[in-house]
C-alpha cells in the first residue's frame, strides 16, 4: 500500500451486519418481510404511508439500539489521522455508525434514519422519533415529513461528488457491498478507469469481484482494522 494518498471507501449493509442490523439481501433480509414495492418507493409510500412509516420508524428504532463495531472504530481512527491526501467515507447505509465510531468525513449517498425530509419546504430535520402520527415539519409547519431516504427510483445524494472524488482517488475500498445496487455497484469500474488501485473486503465474493484488482475475504470486523493498520503504515 505505497503511495496512496486519495482514498475513497464505499460501504454496504454487510459492515453493519457484525453490529446486529440486518441485511437487505441475506436469507433474512429485510426484503424478506416486505416486498420492496410497498416500503422503498414512492409509489408505496403513495399507497400506503402507515405501512412506509411504521417500517422506517422500526429501522430508526433498530439503529438508535445499534453500537459501533471494530470496522466502524477502525475508520474512525483512519478519519482521524488520514492526512496524506483526501478521504470520502462513502456509504449505503443509513444507519449513523460511522459516524458513532468516529468518522466525519462520511456521505449517506441513499440517505439517513435518523432524518426526516420535509417534502413542502425541501428541508431535513434530525429524527429519532415517529413519523406515523405526522407530526409538523419544525420549518415550515406541513405535515409532509418521510423518511430521508433514497428509495427504488429516486436518485442517489451528491453523485457529482461521490465521481469526482472517484476519479481523483488512488485507492478504491469496497467493504460489505452485494455488487447488486448500482450506481454504487459500478463506482469500482470508475475507480479503475481513473487509474486506483481497487480493493474488496467481504464476507463473501460479491456480484463485482472480478472488477477487483484484490478480494480479502473475511469478517469485517477483521478486515477493516488489519486494512487501517496497513494504510497508516505507509513511510
Amino acid at each position: 500500500m505505497d503511495n496512496i494518498r486519495n482514498i475513497v471507501i464505499l460501504t454496504g449493509a454487510g459492515i453493519s451486519a457484525e453490529s446486529g442490523l440486518r441485511t437487505f439481501r441475506a436469507e433474512d433480509g429485510l426484503w424478506e418481510d416486505h416486498p420492496v414495492e410497498e416500503v422503498a418507493t414512492p409509489e408505496g409510500f403513495a399507497r400506503d404511508p402507515d405501512l412506509v412509516q411504521r417500517f422506517y420508524d422500526e429501522r430508526r428504532a433498530q439503529v438508535i439500539a445499534a453500537n459501533p463495531n471494530a470496522a466502524h472504530l477502525a475508520l474512525g481512527r483512519l478519519d482521524s489521522a488520514w492526512r496524506r491526501g483526501d478521504l470520502l467515507i462513502v456509504t449505503q447505509n443509513i444507519d449513523d455508525l460511522h459516524e458513532r465510531g468516529g468518522a466525519a468525513r462520511v456521505l449517506h449517498m441513499h440517505g439517513q434514519a435518523l432524518s426526516a425530509w420535509c417534502t413542502a419546504c425541501d428541508a431535513r430535520h434530525a429524527w429519532q422519533g415517529t413519523l406515523r402520527n405526522r407530526p409538523p415539519c419544525p420549518a415550515c409547519g406541513m405535515a409532509a415529513l418521510r423518511p430521508d431516504i433514497v428509495w427504488f427510483g429516486e436518485m442517489p445524494y451528491q453523485m457529482e461528488r461521490i465521481y469526482r472524488a472517484i476519479a481523483a482517488a488512488d485507492l478504491f475500498v469496497s467493504i460489505g457491498t452485494s455488487g447488486a445496487v448500482y450506481p454504487a455497484a459500478g463506482f469500482v469500474q470508475e475507480a479503475a478507469r481513473s487509474g486506483a488501485r481497487t480493493l474488496e473486503l467481504n464476507l463473501e465474493k460479491s456480484l463485482g469481484s472480478r472488477f477487483f484488482d484484490e478480494t480479502r475475504l473475511g469478517r469485517a470486523s477483521d478486515l477493516v482494522p488489519a486494512l487501517v493498520e496497513e494504510l497508516l503504515a505507509q513511510p
